[in-house]
């Protein structure tokens, strides 16, 4: 008989709810046998799909919808899901109850995912819910922050669009970009990833450097944070508000915003400083995945 292979799990730190005290340790996510295929956290609220393929929610909005389910994207608003061949967008305020608010058919063949790319555009949880993309952009990949896209190109070149009031956009100025424009500055390095937090963005180029741009409010960019600076003592002389890159080694290290622990150092403290997430390394784990919440931070591992 073939011996188990390493056991592999999801963690959640910070935010669990108002009842709850804040900077408690991580939790294990498991709402059933068969592990968690996708994460995706919104403001007050998780969706997840597991690996039998249902969506189970969890916080506020509660509860699971029957059939299969391959991805979703959440929002205050509505719950975008694919499901099949089918877009679906189902209204938050009745409670998932009824019936789709707005529904896509998937052209036979056409293939979606993951979300939000789709067939000739990209959907998003609030209407219109299905936006255009010029073809000659080639996406390979797309993410969303609250008031800005980021696409990654196939050729490794970054467009963004949409609020730039924080810098997000990249493009030098604070103005807001309503079609897709190249980041001039990046132009030239191939880039092999892209992320967005609320309001700041981030790419990995194929060397493996890392850049980050937009609001630096709480050190989310892990630059010197003024905000931050005025809080220190002075004899001492950072969708969401915070970032998680994870090493090559499978360490996790976390600066940000840290109100509600979601940095997992057991504290609420916010930090401009790279710092070593000590949990998994304590608990034999590598570190897999990272999905950034508003307010909370989900961790894929495995046993090393």
């Amino acid at each position: 008989m073939a011996e188990p292979g390493p056991q592999r799990g999801w963690f959640v730190f910070g935010f669990r709810g108002f009842a709850e005290p804040r900077g408690g340790g991580a939790r294990r996510v498991e709402p059933e046998p068969g592990g968690i295929r996708v994460v995706r956290p919104a403001w007050s609220y998780t969706g997840l799909v597991t690996g039998r393929g249902r969506l189970v929610l969890q916080g506020w909005l509660a509860g699971a919808l029957p059939g299969h389910c391959q991805d979703l994207l959440p929002s205050e608003s509505h719950v975008l899901l694919l499901r099949g061949a089918v877009l679906e967008a189902w209204a938050r305020g009745a409670g998932l109850c009824g019936g789709p608010a707005w529904q896509q058919q998937l052209h036979p063949g056409e293939v979606a995912g993951p979300l939000p790319l789709v067939p000739r555009g990209y959907v998003t949880p609030q209407p219109p819910f299905l936006c255009p993309l010029p073809p000659a952009l080639r996406a390979q990949k797309l993410v969303l922050g609250h008031e800005h896209v980021v696409l990654l190109g196939q050729a490794g070149t970054i467009y963004t669009w949409g609020c730039g009031r924080h810098g997000q956009l990249g493009h030098g100025g604070l103005e807001p970009v309503s079609e897709p424009r190249l980041v001039e500055a990046l132009h030239g390095m191939p880039m092999g990833d892209v992320a967005a937090g609320g309001w700041h963005s981030v790419s990995v180029s194929e060397g493996g450097d890392l850049y980050v741009w937009g609001w630096n409010e709480s050190g989310q960019l892990a630059l010197p944070s003024k905000a931050l600076a005025e809080k220190r003592a002075p004899a001492a002389a950072s969708v969401s508000q915070h970032e998680e890159p994870c090493a090559g080694t499978g360490e996790l290290y976390t600066w940000g915003w840290g109100k509600y622990g979601q940095l997992g150092h057991n504290d609420t403290a916010s930090s401009d400083q790279p710092r070593q997430v000590g949990y998994f390394p304590a608990k034999g784990l590598r570190v897999e995945d990272v999905v950034c919440g508003p307010w909370n931070t989900y961790v894929g591992a495995v046993e090393k």
